[in-house]
């Protein structure tokens, strides 16, 4: 089904894409499957997501095509029903097993030359501290090329088991929560060390200026860090900042902290009023509204007919079942689905989980019920805007979404699992979207520099505003602080 408005009047009020480029990146998780069981279908990975080799394979053939970034989804978690595993998960594969993605950026940023990283790491089971240091590491070893997924949680449920939390958080609260955690990593990033403290004098022997060191003093409600930052300044200092969701206060969260969000528009419409609401609130709060660049995920199906798009689009969706659909519903939102009236409305669903999943069920038809969401769930899962066609219908149905929701890039989304999705892109429509000037080369060294910024966070993101000091922003006697 095409995502083109269906008149003039769709796009009329809608933002426009901003200075044309479309960003592109891909969207993976380090598991049998992305999302619902693929993994044994021949052009799934079920024999080859646990080696190396797959991913460094993957990560050539996206940075030979010119690629901006790899972005893996992650969680400790999996899905649960009634608080233990179903079957089906370890059975079919739904997401599970999984591996950790972070451990093998450096060994894939080895193997590529532009090819930005972005990592998800979650605030609620991590220490601020080794979030800053692992980060701050992997931008060193990748020259600037690496970016945080930030995230409050994922099948917190589960992962709260797992770690012995007992301490249960709102929605809400795990965002305020996870202000207090970036804080403190941003002040070790940006606040404890001048640009110009690491001097590796020889003659003198002198490897860093101890008068040019901060200490990092933080006492709040959420966290507590206080010492030097032991890792020197890095191409980028901070990582760049995704952040996915868009429920109300993802959103808003977004426009403060992220400097690219990634949502899953499956209409331009609604995409268009999350691009738009997301840059309005970062300019309410100060910033630019080019300081925040929106990406959306995409699930493509091509082939050089049409026929053959939908006989392979018919191929995959046969794979998908609605009860693992279930399962991953139930892992994502802690609903389960099946033990509900199916005449219930979607709007009278009450979760602390997948708050951004149950919205869009709810802002696409208020009068949606349960019993319909399954039967959407099983083919679009938690992906973004679905396309199916020619190399020409593809290339023209991107513009379209790009140009009518002011979207910055596209990510894409495996369907079998393996590569063939992607290898099908670069060779049949990227060539058409570079003739028509809408991708080229990644701009720059630094995945920051990508998105069309500098190296470095922009002046106007809060960062700059904060200070090593949390209680009192005043430097320690004796000390000043970087000139940022």
């Amino acid at each position: 089904m095409s995502a083109r408005p269906e008149n003039a009047a769709d796009t009329a009020s809608a933002p426009t894409a901003r200075g044309g480029r479309i960003r592109l990146g891909v969207f993976e998780m380090m598991n049998p499957s992305n999302g619902m069981p693929t993994w044994t279908h021949p052009e799934g990975r079920g024999d080859h997501w646990d080696r190396l080799d797959h991913w460094a394979g993957l990560a050539r053939e996206l940075d030979a095509a010119g690629f901006d970034f790899l972005f893996f989804a992650d969680t400790y978690g999996y899905a649960t029903l009634g608080g233990r595993m179903p079957d089906e998960v370890a059975a079919h594969g739904i997401q599970f097993p999984a591996l950790d993605p972070m451990l093998a950026i450096a060994a894939l940023a080895r193997e590529t030359e532009t090819l930005g990283f972005v990592v998800t790491s979650p605030t609620t089971v991590e220490r601020p501290y080794a979030t800053a240091r692992r980060f701050a590491t992997l931008d060193r070893f990748t020259g600037g090329r690496i970016g945080w997924n930030v995230v409050t949680g994922s099948s917190q449920a589960t992962t709260d088991e797992l770690f012995g939390i007992t301490e249960q958080l709102s929605h809400d609260a795990r965002y305020d929560a996870a202000d207090a955690f970036l804080d403190t990593c941003l002040r070790h990033w940006e606040h404890s060390w001048d640009d110009d403290a690491e001097v590796r004098d020889r003659s003198r022997g002198v490897y860093a200026d101890p008068a040019k060191l901060h200490r990092v003093e933080v006492d709040g409600a959420h966290q507590r860090s206080r010492g030097v930052f032991a890792v020197p300044p890095t191409p980028q200092r901070t990582p760049v900042l995704f952040q996915a969701g868009t429920s109300d206060r993802g959103r808003a969260y977004a426009a403060q902290n992220a400097e690219a969000v990634f949502i899953q528009g499956q209409s331009i419409e609604s995409a268009a009023a999350h691009v738009r609401d997301i840059r309005e609130q970062a300019v309410l709060g100060g910033r630019r509204a080019e300081d925040v660049a929106v990406i959306t995920g995409m699930t493509v199906t091509v082939a050089p007919t049409r026929a053959e798009a939908e006989v392979l689009r018919a191929e995959y969706e046969a794979l998908l079942d609605r009860g693992d659909a279930a399962v991953m519903f139930a892992g994502i939102t802690g609903l389960d689905l099946t033990g509900l009236d199916p005449d219930s409305k979607v709007v009278d669903l009450k979760t602390d989980l997948g708050q951004t999943l149950v919205q869009r069920y709810a802002r696409q038809n208020p009068e949606m019920r349960v019993g319909e969401i399954l039967d959407q769930f099983r083919t679009k899962a938690i992906r973004g805007f679905q396309i199916t066609g020619t190399p020409e219908e593809v290339a023209d149905e991107i513009e379209a979404i790009v140009d009518g929701a002011g979207i910055d890039g596209i990510m894409l989304e495996p369907t079998f699992g393996g590569p063939g999705a992607y290898r099908a892109f670069i060779e049949l429509v990227l060539p058409i979207l570079t003739a028509r000037g809408r991708v080229g080369s990644p701009e720059g060294t630094t995945l920051r520099e990508h998105f069309g910024a500098g190296a470095r966070l922009a002046p106007t993101h809060r960062a700059h505003r904060l200070a090593a000091r949390e209680a009192d922003d005043a430097p320690s006697p004796g000390r000043t602080h970087a000139a940022l």
